[in-house]
């Protein structure tokens, strides 16, 4: 079928609406009608060309939610008409990692950046009889998608489509980084550099987790605010602020646990969070940088002698079937902020404007959501 989409056509350039082919399912896969698309800041890395693709064009687009219109053969628990959100990350469950609980580190994402299919390796979106690739096998900046049943989640159909899209990535993630991978515990002092649609997120879980501080680093002035509406307890502009305060308001016990979530991470960062760790403390790297970027300032000295951790984390350390339900039950229950975390909501045309608005720092998520006109 035909459908129309926001593809980035090199490096540097703007992301740009054209008609592409979607193929239609094979074994395995399922078709969506999309009701939304988070903007995400690991699309950016693509423009950027910090994140490594083999070709261009891409579709982009990784959060997204809708409802299954059509079901290929071999797929199993899915049908017509089911409510989904499409996990960035796939999980397949048989693999070495799913098999052990680890479904975030499912050896299926091996390919999340090759475009090419879980089924055949093809590729199921074309321009001119070329093929695009899909955004983390997804694509969701287009009002259909083909994908297979390993990157979907069912959910209930209670649930606003446009508030679950966020869950496919920024807000798992970040709750994890805090909750799974940060392991805070109640009393705990938690900072969170970087406050955008993942560190946000990290802000709240770690609240929810019971810390006794959470304090938040951004030098922009809406989101310092935003963050104590998501549950920080202080607020700084720069690392350098936060440094000169912390012992006091800690007895000199620092941070438990420091969450690195600013929008593109530099070897720098990591010194900087070490430096706010208290002893025997952690911290987490969430957020991405450049693939070729292998430089990391490091106090060994420090790390050794006073036991300190650094650890990555992907999709906040939770497999998506396990986080995904969980994080839903706790939007329910009034414990967990979706509906305030979309700042703007766009049209797919304005996708341009949405990340320009994150570059300024005008939003905490903005969204692109398909009406009537879109499909």
């Amino acid at each position: 079928m035909k459908t129309k989409a926001a593809i980035l056509e090199d490096v540097g350039a703007e992301w740009k609406i054209d008609d592409v082919e979607l193929g239609e399912p094979v074994a395995g896969e399922v078709q969506v009608k999309l009701a939304a698309s988070g903007l995400c800041h690991s699309d950016a890395h693509l423009q950027s060309g910090s994140s490594p693709v083999p070709f261009m064009p891409v579709l982009g687009g990784h959060e997204g939610a809708g409802v299954i219109t059509k079901v290929g053969p071999g797929v199993t628990g899915l049908e017509e008409g089911d409510h989904v959100v499409l996990a960035f990350i796939p999980a397949c469950g048989t693999c070495p990692a799913c098999a052990t609980g680890r479904q975030n580190l499912c050896d299926e994402g091996a390919g999340l950046l090759s475009g090419q299919a879980i089924s055949d390796k093809s590729y199921r979106v074309s321009r001119n009889g070329q093929p695009v690739l899909q955004m983390c096998l997804l694509g969701t900046f287009a009002p259909y998608v083909t994908v297979h049943q390993a990157s979907v989640v069912k959910i209930e159909k209670d649930i606003p489509l446009d508030k679950a899209a966020l869950l496919g990535c920024g807000v798992s993630t970040g709750w994890g980084s805090a909750t799974e991978i940060g392991d805070t515990r109640p009393g705990d002092v938690v900072v969170v550099m970087g406050v955008g649609g993942v560190g946000i997120n990290a802000v709240q879980g770690a609240a929810f987790a019971g810390a006794r501080y959470v304090i938040a680093i951004d030098p922009v002035e809406f989101k310092q605010k935003k963050a104590m509406e998501f549950g920080a307890t202080h607020t700084y502009s720069t690392v350098d602020e936060a440094i000169a305060e912390l012992p006091d308001l800690t007895w000199g016990h620092m941070a438990d646990v420091v969450i690195i979530t600013v929008g593109v991470i530099s070897g720098e960062h990591v010194q900087q969070a070490l430096g706010l760790t208290a002893k025997g403390g952690q911290v987490v790297v969430t957020g991405m940088g450049d693939f070729q970027d292998g430089q990391v300032d490091l106090n060994l000295f420090e790390l050794t002698l006073l036991q300190k951790r650094v650890q990555g984390a992907i999709f906040g350390g939770v497999g998506p079937r396990t986080q995904i339900p969980k994080l839903l039950h706790l939007y329910r229950t009034g414990h967990l902020k979706l509906d305030e975390l979309v700042t703007t909501t766009y049209r797919l045309e304005d996708i341009n404007q949405g990340y320009r608005d994150m570059a300024e720092g005008k939003n905490l998520r903005g969204v692109v959501v398909y009406t009537d006109q879109d499909y």
